[in-house]
């Protein structure tokens, strides 16, 4: 009979020693099975430490129901009265559903926890090797090796070992692992075993003796003939023996599996053999190999098999790893090899990946490889495959700083911790951090969080993960700067060649020239050289991340010269957090940016404002340009106050076009390039009609004060009348003008011309900003006709004499400054012409097709590739924009949507009417966005303008980091972009010629 209160006593006592369910475990305590312990406190002290009590009394009752009836008692008096198996076997239980079920299934091997002698604190090989010696096939070595698992895992949790031990019993546990299937496999085809010799390489984390409760089990397999047998046929049988080891360990039996052996590490990886002889492997690695192989041979370590073949093979190989660094395309592999490789990893769980998300795993063992890479060729302290091991060899060696060292070993090592116990709980390979509050609950107190174990293993999970963020581009940078300042007394610095050595690693052509601006940049005492080391870290990884990582330092001791000393500069880098990453990224993406920046330096203040890289509009443009135009002395410095606006305002186009197009680590680069084109035409745009209206301001007030003799206005034409400009287009206008009342004709039209050649002199005055040209070729008769004509002129010439060509050339007219109803006039004089009643004749038709194929093969420039070139060539602007144009002659007399000067809305607009297929819109659409974006990447890139990919190899891979394309992958880029415009011209020749 229950006692009144006892069972709400009870009920309390097991929530308080931990119990999630404290009903379900009062009815597993009052178990037949635990009958003999049930009222033992010892037993609830001991469950209540575990991970999981809940868990453990579950394991703990399965067991011992399992237990026979002479076995039983001997567990329960056992677990009573021996501290070492209570812990070992509750914190087992308590922390590995799938450990529990091994010992219900094999009720007898909780023994293997027992024996608490020196020699079981910390098995080695031999003692694993002895463990499964027993074990003839694959169902018995899987028994076995459960049974040695479960020793380790019961000292892991009872903290008598640490990851580092942990991760070597396992590695070790492997070894013998694959020692047992290899012999089980030659017992079962002695044959094969007698005319072979077999080596066994293991590699990645068990190569590195830091391996996980449950990972895939690298490998490459080395074989020769042996006993004087034919080679090929001893290869055949290697094959044979090393598949079927393969199965053994990773095939699934009544017992489950041990985990997947791998060996897709080997040379020409799936596609290659799986056995190869050493000769063969070294011609392979010595000929074709990829950086990544060496940087995975780091690991590399003979494990099973014959002990002299993989002794040979590991000598062989050695040298070529420590060579690697030395290699033509190291520097680009590399680069290719940092960028995170995320693409693959559901959105869903990239915040929850413990090996390849931010701040994950992958970061500090890339990291502490490519060092090992880039200084083990002339250190051998480095030549160490386990990562912790190499990381404290890198500080000793002052390669990385000791206290980072420090604070990302420790990082590191919590982080495998938790890999560690989420692994354990069902022995399942994953990297996944659960999202299930009891599975966090349980990993928590597993890593003895015990108070509020949810809320602080997220607290500690994060922090560490932001320290690996932090450190991970720090590690590289941070002794760079140590090599060239003043360090204190007895720390390790890097020498001027492993300094040197580093940078050229990481992209630096010129590692010399790179220390000389890290050392101006960093030396010293002063406030400014403390903030400086404190940001360059970060800095150099941007830089590094570019296609010119020696322009970007460069450049960014320019302006650090310029505004070192001027207090805002330093601050709006130490505390705006994406403004030194916008700058590094616009310092080191081409040369139009940085030089307008260095002409105006104190324009980096836009890259710290989240609006400060929003485009203005034309009406806060105008008004600040004819306001600088007003306050001036003389025309010639109005002008000069406007083009400092443009050049201003050009760097912020620029640079939120070069942040855009790249990304930052925390906003990713823009998905829809048309939106940058369209973005960056309007803007440019808008700047070159503001600047045009300021000269023009000040040229009339400075020949006649406030009113010109004739109304004046200007019309944009080709791409500055469509929005379309890019950084290095001319401004192609018309001129028009109308004397006023009682004015001359011939006196207006000279005031016209007079105001007209004072704008472009000012305009194009030498100064620090760029010049902006005028060029009005594609008025009436062009340069054989008048510059500039009245409107009632206009209207008789295209009365008589307008050809088709001309009318084409205005559908992209639009006024851009002057007098507004004059500007007006002229549109609805131009109309009907662009836009002719009833559409263009058949006549005009041919015309139009017969000048267009004549461009094609008199203009394209001589030697020029008509794949690449993004104006003439095949499937560029010229073509997507003389097709839609030719819809607009012929359709927007009907359709009023066609009435636009952009090329883009008008073939929108062709497509919404139905007038061209939504596929085919999409195909010159993608087109004509590509060429815009290639020309701009070219002048942002050199400098100067160009209607072709640049030929220089740096220059070149600038522009595909612009495009979106990774390091190295040029050629991909290059093919994209004959692809996309083959397409675009195969539309076109349906559409403009009617093929």
């Amino acid at each position: 009979m229950t006692v009144p209160g006892r069972r709400s006593s009870t009920f309390i006592r097991l929530l308080r020693s931990g119990f999630t369910d404290p009903s379900a475990a009062a009815r597993l305590l009052d178990s037949a099975a635990l009958a003999s312990v049930r009222t033992d406190p010892v037993l609830l002290d001991a469950l209540a430490a575990t991970a999981d009590p809940d868990l453990a009394l579950l394991g703990l009752v399965r067991l011992a129901e399992a237990q026979s009836e002479e076995e039983r008692p001997v567990l329960l008096d056992t677990l009573v009265s021996a501290k070492p198996l209570r812990d070992r076997l509750l914190g087992v239980l308590g922390a590995s559903e799938a450990l529990a079920d091994h010992l219900a299934r094999h009720p007898r091997d909780w023994h293997a926890l027992v024996t608490y002698e020196a020699a079981d604190l910390h098995p080695g090989l031999a003692e694993f090797e002895l463990g499964l010696a027993q074990a003839h096939d694959p169902i018995a070595l899987r028994v076995a090796y459960r049974r040695c698992l479960l020793s380790i895992a019961a000292r892991d949790v009872c903290g008598t070992i640490d990851l580092a031990e942990t991760a070597a019993e396992l590695a070790d546990l492997a070894t013998a692992t694959l020692r047992a299937a290899l012999r089980i496999a030659r017992a079962a085809a002695p044959q094969d075993a007698a005319q072979c010799r077999l080596a066994v390489i293991a590699m990645g984390k068990c190569g590195g003796n830091e391996l996980n409760y449950v990972s895939d089990v690298d490998v490459i397999f080395v074989g020769d003939a042996a006993n004087g047998a034919d080679e090929a046929k001893a290869i055949q049988a290697a094959t044979r023996l090393a598949s079927h080891l393969m199965r053994i360990c990773s095939e699934t039996t009544v017992e489950g599996t041990i985990w997947p052996v791998d060996a897709n590490l080997r040379p020409e990886g799936r596609n290659g053999p799986l056995v190869r002889t050493l000769s063969s492997h070294l011609a392979y690695y010595q000929r074709w190999a990829k950086t990544w192989e060496f940087q995975a041979l780091l690991k590399a370590r003979a494990v099973a098999g014959d002990p002299d073949l993989g002794a040979q093979y590991i000598d062989a190989i050695t040298p070529l790893v420590w060579q690697a660094a030395e290699r033509e395309n190291f520097v680009a592999d590399v680069q290719k090899m940092r960028r995170r490789v995320v693409d693959n990893i559901p959105a869903s769980q990239v915040d929850r990946e413990l090996k390849l998300g931010p701040g994950g795993l992958r970061d500090v063992e890339f990291a502490v490889q490519l060092l090992q890479l880039v200084h083990g060729r002339s250190d051998a302290g480095l030549h160490s495959r386990t990562t912790l091991d190499a990381l404290q060899a890198l500080a000793a060696g002052g390669y990385v700083g000791r206290a980072d060292a420090a604070q990302l070993g420790d990082a590191y090592r919590f982080l495998r911790a938790m890999e560690h116990r989420i692994q354990l709980y069902r022995l399942r390979r994953t990297h996944l951090v659960p999202e299930d509050e009891a599975d966090l609950r349980r990993l928590g107190r597993s890593l003895g969080l015990r108070t509020e174990p949810v809320a602080e293993l997220t607290k500690a999970w994060r922090r560490h993960a932001s320290v690996v963020r932090r450190l991970h581009e720090k590690l590289f940078y941070r002794p760079l700067l140590d090599a060239v300042a003043q360090l204190a007394p007895g720390e390790a610095r890097l020498s001027p060649r492993a300094a040197g050595q580093r940078l050229e690693a990481l992209g630096y052509a010129d590692p010399a020239s790179a220390l000389r601006h890290l050392e101006a940049l960093a030396s010293g005492v002063t406030r400014k050289a403390a903030i400086q080391r404190t940001l360059l870290p970060v800095l150099l990884g941007w830089f590094a991340d570019s296609a010119d990582p020696d322009a970007g330092l460069l450049n960014f001791r320019k302006v650090s010269d310029a505004l070192g000393k001027t207090p805002w500069y330093l601050r709006l880098l130490r505390d705006e957090g994406a403004a030194a990453e916008n700058l590094a990224r616009v310092l080191s993406a081409g040369r139009l940016a940085p030089d307008l920046l260095m002409r105006a330096p104190e324009a980096v203040a836009l890259l710290g404002d989240p609006e400060g890289l929003q485009p203005r509009t034309l009406e806060a443009l105008e008004q600040e340009v004819l306001a600088a135009v007003g306050r001036a002395d003389s025309a010639e410095a109005g002008v000069a106050a406007a083009r400092g606006v443009r050049r201003r305002e050009l760097f912020r186009t620029a640079a939120a076009d070069i942040i855009g197009s790249y990304g930052t680590e925390d906003s990713p680069a823009e998905e829809d390039p048309g939106a940058l084109v369209d973005r960056v035409g309007s803007a440019v745009s808008d700047l070159t009609a503001a600047t045009i209206a300021g000269a023009l301001r000040a040229a009339v007030r400075d020949h006649w004060g406030e009113t010109l003799p004739t109304r004046f206005a200007i019309i944009g034409v080709g791409r500055f009348g469509g929005h379309e400009l890019g950084y290095g287009s001319d401004a192609d206008v018309l001129f028009v003008h109308e004397p006023r009342e009682g004015v001359d004709e011939q006196e207006a039209a000279k005031a016209a011309q007079t105001v007209i050649a004072e704008m472009r002199r000012l305009l194009q005055l030498p100064t620090a900003d760029p010049p902006l040209l005028i060029d009005a070729d594609l008025r009436p008769e062009g340069r054989s006709g008048p510059l500039v004509r009245t409107l009632s002129s206009y209207a008789a010439y295209y009365r008589r004499w307008a050809l088709t060509w001309e009318s084409q050339a205005l559908l992209r007219a639009e006024p851009v400054a002057g007098d507004l109803d004059l500007g007006r006039r002229f549109i609805d004089l131009i109309d009907p012409l662009r836009y002719p009643e009833e559409g263009l004749g058949d006549d005009a038709v041919r015309e139009i097709r017969r000048l267009k194929a004549r461009m094609e093969s008199e203009r394209l420039p001589r030697g020029a590739d008509p794949t690449l070139h993004t104006k003439l060539g095949r499937g560029g602007l010229s073509d997507v924009e003389w097709t839609v144009q030719l819809i607009q002659m012929r359709h927007a007399w009907s359709q009023p949507s066609l009435r636009t000067t952009r090329t883009r809305e008008a073939l929108a607009a062709a497509q919404a009417a139905g007038l061209i297929p939504a596929e085919e819109a999409q195909i010159l659409d993608e087109a004509w966005v590509l060429a815009t974006r290639v020309r701009n990447a070219v002048m942002l890139v050199r400098g100067r303008a160009g209607d072709t990919f640049p030929s220089e190899a740096r220059e070149l891979s600038a522009v595909g980091r612009y495009l979106g394309y990774a390091e190295g992958t040029v050629g991909e880029m290059l093919d994209d972009y004959r692809r996309t415009t083959r397409r675009a011209r195969a539309v076109v020749d349906d559409l403009f010629y009617g093929a």
